[in-house]
């Protein structure tokens, strides 16, 4: 059984930083990419970053600049350090995995106090 296990979320002051990370369990390979999507209330889901299994990322616009997607292949763990938080950073925060399929974790939240 696949499972993904978030941590680091939490309430912050804007300008603060947080680092997220997610540990991904189970029948998991191949991993062809992992990454980072957030939901704030009344919005859509959206993508935030992905780290792709030869290291390439990708950033959502909001997030280029001051969120970094790292990987640490040997303990099967997705991270992103968020600096320079903004109030409109606050939303719930989902890893997800792809292999053969998608996986999702159950979320993380972030709120940025202004």
């Amino acid at each position: 059984q696949v499972q993904l296990v978030e941590s680091g979320g939490g309430l912050v002051q804007a300008g603060a930083s947080l680092r997220l990370s997610c540990a991904a369990s189970g029948s998991i390979f191949p991993i062809k990419a992992m990454g980072w999507s957030r939901q704030a209330p009344g919005k859509q889901r959206e993508l935030v970053a992905v780290i792709a299994s030869g290291g390439m990322t990708n950033y959502a616009d909001s997030a280029k600049g001051r969120f970094t997607i790292s990987r640490d292949n040997a303990k099967n763990t997705v991270y992103l350090q968020m600096n320079s938080l903004k109030p409109e950073d606050t939303a719930v925060y989902y890893c997800y995995m792809i292999t053969t399929t998608e996986y999702w974790g159950q979320g993380t939240q972030v709120t940025v106090s202004s």
